[in-house]
């Protein structure tokens, strides 16, 4: 009976998470998952380099900096298209060149054909995020975009932990069919966006005769002179050069330390399935809760979970204890942090403070490894695992002052209260921190 019971509560804790949300957003989150299902290259193009083509680990190092470069010179100019162009073709531009580029990686040779390819994966395949997030704020009301955003991130984690585990088994009969299975599931996305999610981007205002001119385009620079906007995107960046530390640095820590490649699979892979288990309950946790509140635990879980990771010594137990804490403030800061970017982004502008936005995980992708390497090289264990939990306490207090700002977006909770059923009011432009 307990057991039915418990069942029970769980089956209704997903209903409601799920429910309510536009049939839009729906066709987005199966893309996503498809996408994410078939994400196969990405995770292993260093094993790929080094193992199949026999190329050197600084090599693959070189075509991974690269890939980050691509990537945040995306989140700029994607977002800028998204607003331009419109939501859905620079989607639907983006993942089929992204399948392209991925497919054409699987047959390209030589070391300066394979990083151009894999420069441009990396710009079509992060080309797709400011224009995913725009939709999902513009179909999505205030008061259900971290549902949305939190369910957006549980499909991605659902289908990299399946890709994953598949594309070992799969890559027995070639990396070719890696890359070409990837390229078919982002064409089979950009089919799916295409016929089912309408353009999203609203209308610019029209001046009335006689009435007020309409406000001015939003221009990407203005979206860097938006002071507030721009502090959310620094703390953010801190703490994404800590996360980026969990597929880099700790892989090698681990290592020295003595830990197994078998082991170490089983401890990064509870990253993932934390996730899936923990987002949509946590997520009906956080609603109504202090956003601040929430931005400062999410910091100090992942700065301090990675901090802990000096003391694991030579245990598994303990280096998966510390992967439960950073993905605990994985999951706390995910979806939080994508609602308070869709509320500080002006309608008309949304592409770009979402790419801007962005930027900050393309930086610390493309800077994250190298630093974390050098550091654990050069300083050693302490110091390296020390720095991140700095990091993340500098990350943290810098929510604090910006929760403390008279009128501060971060004072709200995690959700916009309205009454069930109804629209979210129109947005006003905010012209203090627009530009030009």
């Amino acid at each position: 009976m307990p057991d039915r019971s418990l069942s029970t509560r769980a089956s209704g804790a997903v209903a409601e998470a799920v429910s309510g949300l536009p049939r839009q957003f729906w066709w987005l989150w199966t893309s996503t998952l498809i996408n994410k299902l078939g994400a196969f290259v990405v995770t292993f193009l260093a094993l790929y380099l080094t193992t199949e083509r026999g190329y050197s680990a600084s090599y693959a190092g070189l075509v991974a900096s690269l890939f980050g470069l691509g990537s945040a010179i995306a989140s700029v100019v994607a977002g800028v298209l998204a607003d331009r162009i419109g939501r859905r073709p620079t989607l639907v531009a983006a993942q089929l060149g992204t399948a392209l580029f991925t497919a054409l990686l699987g047959f390209s040779d030589g070391q300066a054909t394979i990083a151009a390819v894999a420069f441009l994966v990396g710009f079509c395949n992060n080309a797709t995020r400011p224009a995913t997030s725009a939709i999902i704020a513009d179909i999505v009301p205030a008061e259900d975009r971290v549902r949305a955003f939190a369910l957006n991130y549980w499909a991605i984690n659902i289908g990299f932990g399946l890709s994953a585990a598949a594309a070992g088994l799969i890559a027995t009969h070639g990396y070719l069919t890696l890359f070409l299975l990837d390229a078919l599931s982002t064409v089979v996305c950009a089919v799916v966006i295409f016929v089912r999610i309408p353009e999203t981007r609203p209308d610019a205002p029209e001046a009335v005769p006689g009435g007020p001119a309409a406000p001015p385009a939003i221009g990407l620079l203005a979206v860097f002179r938006d002071a507030r906007f721009m502090a959310v995107v620094v703390l953010n960046l801190l703490l994404a050069l800590v996360a980026q530390q969990g597929s880099t640095t700790l892989a090698v820590d681990m290592g020295r330390s003595g830990i197994s490649s078998a082991q170490y699979g089983l401890v990064i892979g509870l990253n993932g399935l934390l996730i899936v288990v923990l987002q949509i309950p946590v997520t009906r946790w956080m609603e109504g809760r202090d956003r601040t509140a929430l931005l400062v635990a999410s910091a100090l879980f992942i700065g301090w979970g990675f901090g802990l990771t000096a003391l694991a010594g030579s245990s598994a137990w303990f280096y998966a204890f510390t992967v439960a804490v950073w993905t605990l403030g994985e999951i706390l800061n995910a979806p939080t942090m994508m609602g308070l970017v869709a509320e500080l982004s002006p309608a008309r502008a949304r592409g770009r403070y979402q790419g801007v936005y962005s930027l900050s995980w393309s930086l610390a992708s493309f800077l994250g490894p190298a630093a974390g390497g050098v550091l654990l090289e050069r300083a050693g264990s302490g110091v390296m695992w020390g720095a991140c939990a700095v990091l993340g306490t500098v990350a943290a207090g810098g929510y604090v002052l910006l929760g403390r700002r008279p009128g501060a977006a971060l004072a709200k909770s995690a959700t916009v209260a309205a009454a069930p059923g109804t629209a979210p009011a129109a947005e006003p432009e905010r012209a203090a921190t627009t530009g030009g």
